[in-house]
């Protein structure tokens, strides 16, 4: 997939990759006249603000925001962060607080501007999103597992979204921003290369580590060594006709895809998945040197020990207008739309912003936190801002 194309895919899927950014928008914890006391069952920013209290950091016409819903966002990033082994440096940690602070205080001061309308569109919307969620996670449950990782459950991650794109369509129409369909036209006639799909190979796989699951440190060399004779004698089973799924679910340590029988999502010679993300070069390169239903052999790349089975190879393709955006319910010139209207924005909302703000009577309490937002703003406005990264899901 061109890499325009992904940014294209990239708009309502973006909220899988921050789910646990979201978090940070928890309503404000509520007064109690007891003796604060750390549960065990209670999440880090709570124990914290038990503990140490709960200052407000920003304030404005209407809202305050305290440290813990900061601290539940930060939490929750690190969190997601570590579980894609993509820890996020020291350095760039106030950058991160300084972005997520400015987002929820834009929030808070959207939604006391959203109509009846916006609401109803920003439901419609969220559900919507949190559907394609579930269906990239395979089911409900293993969705909600997937928010336990991050600290969350299904309702708080309903309500974050429910306030995000609520947020987003009331931003949207305060500064008159939309797309036609002939705009949407226009671009997919003038940037045809953007829409071509790649060959692309779906998977099945087994994996034995060679890296303990929490630090990612390598096993010694006894442990491999065991881990290599497993795995030989575990590709001599698939091999001699019993059943791949079964012995992924039985010996696979790959807790993403082990009991779905090791599948894969869809991902091209390059290595991209479908959805985001992407494969290692050592264990692409093997999947497309098999052919339909063939078994590798023992393949190690820096997690392990892996046994790929082929399940057969989607040919290249170029997308049209009426097709579905991969993995969704989408049609393209929908979600063309919806980029041409992000790219409007850009220069709409700055000023927008701005005088919302201004209007909000809006104060950073913290004296760091209000150094680095305002640092961060004189970089956004001379276009130097350095880009945040987001975990991959």
């Amino acid at each position: 997939m061109k890499m325009k194309m992904k940014q294209v895919f990239s708009v309502a899927l973006a909220m899988a990759a921050s789910i646990s950014a979201m978090a940070a928008t928890q309503n404000a914890m509520m007064s109690t006249n007891a003796a604060p006391t750390a549960s065990t069952n209670s999440k880090p920013a709570d124990v914290m603000a038990q503990l140490f209290g709960d200052p407000v950091v920003a304030k404005g016409k209407g809202f305050e925001i305290k440290h813990s819903q900061l601290d539940e966002v930060m939490t929750g990033l690190k969190a997601s962060a570590a579980a894609h082994n993509q820890p996020i440096p020291a350095e760039q940690l106030n950058l991160y607080q300084a972005r997520f602070l400015d987002r929820m205080i834009q929030i808070q001061l959207l939604l006391q501007k959203a109509t009846d309308a916006d609401r109803a569109e920003g439901k419609k919307k969220s559900d919507a999103q949190i559907a394609e969620l579930v269906k990239r996670a395979g089911s409900q449950e293993k969705f909600n597992q997937q928010l336990m990782a991050v600290g969350m459950t299904s309702a708080e991650l309903r309500s974050k979204m429910l306030d995000e794109v609520t947020a987003m369509v009331t931003l949207q129409r305060e500064v008159g921003a939309s797309a036609t369909d002939a705009e949407a036209k226009a671009y997919y006639t003038n940037h045809p290369a953007d829409f071509e799909m790649p060959e692309k190979i779906h998977v099945q796989h087994i994996l034995l580590l060679t890296i303990d699951p929490d630090t990612h440190a390598a096993l010694s060399d006894d442990k491999k060594k065991a881990k290599r004779d497993q795995m030989d004698g575990i590709l001599k089973r698939a091999r001699g006709g019993e059943d791949f799924s079964k012995l992924a679910e039985q010996f696979s340590e790959d807790p993403g895809s082990k009991d779905s029988g090791g599948d894969l999502p869809l991902f091209d010679k390059e290595g991209a998945i479908t959805g985001g993300g992407a494969m290692v070069p050592q264990f692409t390169a093997a999947a497309f040197s098999l052919t339909n239903n063939q078994i590798s052999g023992v393949v190690e790349t820096e997690y392990g020990y892996h046994i790929i089975k082929s399940l057969g190879k989607t040919p290249a393709t170029k997308l049209t207008l009426a097709d579905k955006v991969p993995q969704t319910d989408e049609m393209i010139s929908d979600r063309l739309k919806e980029v041409l209207v992000q790219q409007k924005m850009g220069t709409l909302v700055p000023p927008y912003v701005e005088k919302l703000e201004k209007d909000g009577q809006v104060e950073i309490l913290d004296p760091d936190l209000k150094a680095s937002v305002a640092m961060m703003k004189a970089a956004a406005a001379s276009n130097a801002a350095p880009a945040t990264p987001t975990p991959e899901k």
